[in-house]
């Protein structure tokens, strides 16, 4: 792995720990209208297996493609649901459920399957990312939780891999610590940037959970600290003299490189040397700054650009030429700035045996518990989970989850990150355009298409009965 700044080296944990692995089970992380319509269902003994399939309605203008994320952390929900007796408590003696659905609540846990589309993988609007079933009131329950996880994850990831793309190659760093959306999203971006590519993280208790390298460098109060650059610079350099980065641009950039040239050169420091450019046109003062470092001799010192950067400034750094040997990406990537949501969808698909849609205008459904199949080139169509795979094409959902648990152990973030590599290299160029991207069109099998006219059909005579 090419260095960064200064880094901590991963641990040997395995990689596959989720933000949200470890807490205690939190069936409250949910609407008030789940808990009613759950209740309601086992009033009513409404208990047959249902089917709710999870999907984006349709891609953010500046999306030519998702990248699948979320599902480990909705797993470890699922595995683990259960009402714990002050929540019981809640319900009863603040929401006033009646005693039936609070004794239905205590004594229930998730007894269904799960099929989704793996961590790391492309995908397009309205393809299942996701498919429970189980009956009924179960299913209904996860749908908050389920979608929360999915769209905030699948969201940041596929910010991600668009400045993954516009990096062409150069490395890059999650920087967006600080300034993401709560401490939980801080986690998640760590995690699923390092799946779609990045070298490593700011955030160290991320580095130490999921086993990513730490990095980082000196912040400007350090530099004003000091009486002086130099002496600042002089002070680091003596604490890591193996492993340093200089921030350059506290006063005067230009100069602060020379300073630094002056400080590597006078300590004769050797290892992992690196200036770090913070502000300014990166593009003109990476020039500079590279002349100075090789002018003294210093080719193998980098040089990292940071500074409020998104992936079509990276993408511009890097047409332009700019001499930069990593990029520290934080706010605009940690809180997906183009893109902070995904129009998705939780919805009924079939329950005690019989297909449903939903009819509103504008946002149809398609009947049926279903499977995605790819042809190679990434040609897409959504069909029924039950039916053959065309010839020479991959089924997308894999069964993870049977009868309340996992068929096999967590995948690790390299696994997906190499799913992720097959599926990018794979993609169309009009998919990849970080500026006016065309998305796969996703076609419906016949057997699909077919189910959603008798659907449609029976449907219309459900509500007219």
């Amino acid at each position: 792995m090419p260095e960064l700044l200064t880094q901590v080296e991963p641990s040997e944990i395995a990689a596959t720990l989720s933000p949200v692995q470890g807490a205690m089970p939190r069936a409250l992380l949910t609407d008030l209208y789940e808990l009613r319509m759950a209740a309601s269902y086992l009033r009513h003994g409404m208990a047959e297996s249902a089917t709710f399939s999870l999907f984006a309605r349709q891609l953010p203008p500046s999306r030519g493609f998702l990248v699948a994320a979320g599902l480990e952390d909705c797993l470890s929900f699922i595995e683990d649901f259960r009402f714990e007796e002050h929540e019981i408590n809640y319900l009863r003696d603040v929401q006033r459920m009646d005693r039936r659905a609070i004794d239905s609540f205590r004594a229930l846990r998730f007894t269904g399957d799960v099929w989704a589309v793996p961590e790391g993988r492309i995908v397009f609007a309205n393809e299942p990312l996701l498919e429970v079933s189980a009956p009924l009131p179960q299913a209904q329950l996860l749908e908050t939780f389920l979608l929360n996880q999915v769209t905030v994850e699948t969201a940041l990831a596929s910010k991600a891999a668009r400045v993954r793309l516009a990096a062409k190659g150069t490395d890059l760093v999650d920087f967006s610590f600080r300034r993401t959306q709560g401490i939980e999203a801080a986690m998640m971006v760590a995690r699923v940037s390092a799946m779609v590519g990045f070298r490593a993280t700011s955030n160290v208790e991320a580095a130490r959970t999921f086993g990513l390298s730490a990095s980082g460098t000196m912040a400007h109060s350090y530099v004003q600290a000091f009486p002086t650059e130099a002496a600042a610079f002089r002070a680091f350099a003596e604490d890591y003299p193996d492993d340093t980065t200089f921030l350059v641009d506290t006063y005067d950039t230009l100069a602060g490189v020379q300073t630094a040239v002056d400080v590597i050169k006078a300590q004769h420091l050797q290892g992992r040397l690196a200036i770090r450019l913070d502000s300014g046109d990166l593009r003109v003062l990476s020039r500079r700054a590279r002349r100075l470092l090789d002018d003294a001799g210093l080719f193998d010192v980098r040089i990292i650009a940071s500074g409020g950067l998104d992936e079509l400034e990276v993408a511009a750094l890097v047409h332009a030429g700019a001499p930069i040997d990593a990029y520290g990406v934080g706010t605009r990537m940690g809180v997906s700035a183009d893109a902070p949501y995904l129009d998705t969808v939780y919805k009924l698909v079939v329950y005690a045996g019989r297909p449903v849609m939903k009819l509103s205008t504008g946002k149809e459904t398609l009947p049926g518990a279903k499977q995605v199949f790819r042809q190679p080139g990434l040609r897409d169509a959504i069909g029924l989970r039950d039916e053959p795979a065309p010839a020479g094409a991959e089924s997308l959902l894999q069964p993870v989850m049977q009868a309340g648990r996992r068929l096999d152990p967590s995948p690790s973030l390299e696994d997906a990150r190499q799913r992720f590599e097959s599926d990018l290299d794979a993609l169309p160029a009009h998919c990849r355009r970080l500026v006016d991207p065309e998305p796969m069109p996703v076609h419906l099998t016949q057997r699909l298409a077919h189910l959603a006219e008798q659907t449609r059909a029976a449907a219309g005579q459900r509500r007219i009965a």
